[in-house]
């Protein structure tokens, strides 16, 4: 009889061939949708959604406000991780969608805010779920890669390819994190928000539609939640089996 460490194992080696799966026609569509937008947006508004998404995005790398309550969880099984993931991502799945359909019902004001608004309840559960999966946060390597597993979830094919192998090597790598965000100029935040927008589909754009705007943001925020726990379980995951098991970066 299969082990839960070993049926887990066969979950990580599909999620990384989904991975790196070609973008369907959908999300060709809905790229080429999102650039036309891009395009005609005035640069006020680009450099006001830059703005927006390096603070929340900086203010986790550096400062307190997003460490949880939550105790790292330390001597307790990956499937009693894998439970407590699931009982937090519901909470914060209905925190989204109620978020979503707050500032969807606002029409084109709100949607915007919503943007900046999400991405916050986004750290704060990655936060928690690095807790859970006994990751301290306090360590500045763990806030690098939350912001790893960020980009994983809401990347283009091409970024979260290079983002997935610096990911599947971090247990055997050493990084010097002292004073390594002290320059902002090492993250190219243009290109973070740039790939974050263009991720959101067609979901987050129907938010700004009268009307519809209510049940379309709920709709959205609770899949991309989920989206994100994906990205975040399976990470975490990797990391736990590859520090314990032996699972190397080759078998993914």
């Amino acid at each position: 009889m299969m082990g839960y460490e070993e049926q887990v194992a066969m979950e990580l080696r599909l999620w990384a061939r989904n991975l790196a799966k070609k973008e369907g026609v959908l999300e060709s569509t809905s790229k080429a949708f999102s650039n036309k937008i891009n395009n005609v947006l005035p640069k006020k508004v680009h450099a006001a959604l830059t703005s927006a998404i390096k603070g929340i995005v900086q203010a986790s790398l550096v400062g307190a406000k997003y460490t949880p309550k939550r105790p790292v969880a330390y001597g307790i099984t990956l499937e009693e991780r894998d439970r407590q993931a699931e009982q937090l991502t519901n909470v914060y799945k209905k925190v989204a969608a109620a978020e979503g359909a707050g500032t969807g019902a606002g029409g084109l004001l709100l949607g915007a805010v919503d943007f900046p608004a999400l991405i916050a309840i986004k750290m704060k559960y990655l936060f928690e779920m690095a807790h859970i999966y006994g990751f301290d946060t306090s360590d500045m390597n763990e806030r690098l890669y939350i912001l790893s597993i960020f980009q994983l979830a809401f990347s283009s094919r091409e970024h979260r390819l290079t983002v997935f192998e610096r990911m599947k090597n971090w247990e055997h790598q050493h990084h010097e994190s002292s004073g390594r965000f002290n320059n902002s100029d090492e993250i190219d935040w243009q290109k973070l928000q740039q790939e974050y927008r263009d991720s959101l589909d067609l979901r987050k754009l129907l938010q700004l539609v009268p009307g519809i705007g209510a049940v379309i943001g709920a709709w959205a925020n609770y899949g991309l939640l989920e989206d994100l726990n994906v990205a975040a379980k399976n990470s975490y995951r990797m990391r736990i089996l590859q520090r314990h098991n032996g699972l190397s970066s080759a078998e993914l």
